[in-house]
């Protein structure tokens, strides 16, 4: 089921576009927009990667409580 039909896989190109049209709302030029789009991108990718793994600690923790 690797490459079953999920929501997850829109998660990526979601991202760009959220950080292309954010950073194009605070800057006029091309470099600027795309710099700053990156390093929005790379912060909520992070974040995103964050609350994944507590997530997945949560989870885990709930399914053998004894361990």
């Amino acid at each position: 089921m690797l490459f079953a039909v999920s929501i997850y896989w829109h998660l990526p190109l979601m991202l760009l576009i959220i950080s292309l049209v954010y950073s194009a709302t605070r800057h006029e030029d091309w470099d600027e927009i795309l710099g700053e789009a990156f390093r929005w991108g790379i912060r909520m990718f992070g974040f995103m990667l964050i609350v994944a793994v507590v997530l997945f600690i949560v989870s885990f923790w709930l399914r053998n409580p004894g361990s």
